[in-house]
């Protein structure tokens, strides 16, 4: 992971440097509270508010090592300096799925950031990588493991 570019929009590289000042300055604390009255209970062979808090701030610490290294190796992509006459990173599409008549909205995103229930999906999923460099009323053929998918592009606009 160290070599490879992660790619995030502005808004993306926003929420994760919220989430590492979160935990690196509330939630060290909170752990380091809960450890120091864990020990003060006494023997900590058998504390188990001892060990679930050491757990937790294992689980914390590799958080804040993975968000450095996001970060680290991020590349953001300026959404309003992205190209709408083909398909891009940062852009929200609306695309028709052939065979069910249906309207579907993505915003293509890096893969750090992607989350299929919110509509973003990865510019190296199938259905991303397909799409990227598509033009209004292109029709892709998409492979997925159930089989062929097609897709034509509706629209490609900048997303808010």
């Amino acid at each position: 992971m160290e070599g490879k570019k992660n790619i995030l929009t502005y808004e993306g590289l926003r929420k994760y440097e919220d989430e590492l000042h979160e935990l690196k300055v509330n939630k060290r604390q909170e752990v380091a509270q809960k450890i120091k009255e864990a020990r003060e209970q006494g023997d900590l062979s058998e504390n188990a508010e001892y060990d679930a808090a050491k757990d937790e701030q294992r689980d914390i610490e590799a958080r804040i090592e993975e968000l450095e290294k996001i970060l680290k190796n991020a590349e953001v992509i300026v959404e309003d300096e992205v190209d709408l006459d083909k398909i891009n990173i940062g852009c929200q599409v609306k695309i028709l799925d052939m065979e069910y008549k249906e309207e579907l909205e993505y915003k293509i995103v890096g893969s750090t950031e992607a989350n299929s229930l919110k509509g973003k999906i990865s510019n190296e999923s199938p259905v991303g990588k397909a799409l990227i460099g598509c033009k209004v009323g292109d029709v892709v053929d998409v492979e997925t493991q159930v089989g062929i998918l097609q897709y034509k592009v509706l629209e490609i606009q900048r997303s808010n």
